[in-house]
């Protein structure tokens, strides 16, 4: 099957990025190349691409797609949130601009091999390195009941969490989960007749749930947004696509402790910490897909794109 990547907020996040031609870029995020090479092709000969991704699929899909680009290209088989030692690897101790589209790629979804989609029945899988030994059946299958409770509410924001929780420890008790299918249907016998026949499909908030619990996405974005402001050079810019509230969430409250990052207590009349802030505010509401891209790409209609810039 092809890595199928549909970049999303393309011209957004390449104008954002303010490529100059003798710069150095990195695309935590991979997948298919489709940013990467939109980056790429605006970089010259003396420029360098660097694309991370733990998915050993995407680089070799990258690979093939960026093939022809005049510039240095990297491709690098690494969690995004390494950057600091990608760079050290590479050699190289600052970067330009960065990318990060966070989450699961269409890809993934779309391949039902990989048991990241409730539409088609696989394999309970869900890793995006495929390196990883803990995959969603070690969730599904080893988790407590108050334990898968609390991620599928907390990640998946599902009010039916506690019900399904309790409906997949009942399966467990006649033999292991180990399809798709068979957690879907778990999932929708535990959500009321009522409650199924309104918003998206009764397993997409459990489905990403466990997702995020498999692959540490949070934590892991928590962690690289420093790591990326850190490396980045004087102007240089990090851009970052989420997809759902969570993740957004982070990336706003992160950008803003690092642009007030004093610790005084808000009694203070001056500061006295000494903590100043070394990056800058480019976007205050983030920027949204518009109605052209939305009706090309419905994938879309859920993304945001933060941006900030270094000092």
């Amino acid at each position: 099957m092809d890595f199928k990547h549909v970049p999303v907020l393309y011209h957004e996040c390449l104008d954002n990025l303010k490529i100059k031609p003798n710069g150095i870029y990195a695309d935590g995020t991979l997948g298919g190349g489709g940013h990467s090479l939109g980056i790429g092709e605006r970089l010259g000969a003396g420029g360098t691409l660097i694309g991370i991704d733990r998915d050993e699929d995407a680089i070799a899909a990258a690979g093939r797609r960026l093939k022809d680009l005049e510039c240095t290209v990297h491709l690098v088989h690494s969690d995004y949130a390494d950057i600091r030692k990608v760079l050290d690897d590479l050699g190289i101790d600052g970067i330009d601009g960065a990318l990060l589209d966070i989450g699961v790629s269409s890809y993934q979804l779309d391949n039902s091999e990989r048991g990241f989609s409730y539409m088609q029945d696989a394999p309970l899988d869900m890793r995006m390195d495929q390196d990883q030994s803990f995959s969603a059946a070690d969730v599904v299958n080893t988790y407590s009941e108050k334990e898968l409770a609390e991620i599928i509410k907390k990640y998946g924001e599902e009010r039916w969490a506690s019900r399904i929780s309790k409906f997949i420890i009942g399966a467990r008790k006649e033999g292991p989960i180990e399809t798709t299918g068979q957690l879907v249907d778990i999932i929708k016998a535990a959500i009321p007749a009522s409650a199924r026949r309104e918003g998206p499909h009764p397993a997409k908030r459990t489905f990403q749930a466990i997702r995020i619990e498999v692959n540490s996405e949070l934590e892991q974005l928590e962690t690289a947004i420093d790591e990326y402001c850190d490396v980045l050079k004087p102007g240089g810019r990090l851009c970052i696509i989420t997809f759902h509230s969570l993740e957004d969430r982070i990336v706003k409250e992160a950008f803003k402790k690092r642009l007030d990052p004093c610790i005084c207590p808000k009694e203070f009349p001056v500061c006295t910490c000494g903590r100043v802030s070394d990056v800058k505010k480019v976007t205050g509401k983030p920027i949204i897909p518009g109605e052209d891209e939305l009706g090309t790409n419905p994938r879309s209609r859920s993304a945001k794109l933060r941006v900030i810039e270094k000092k």
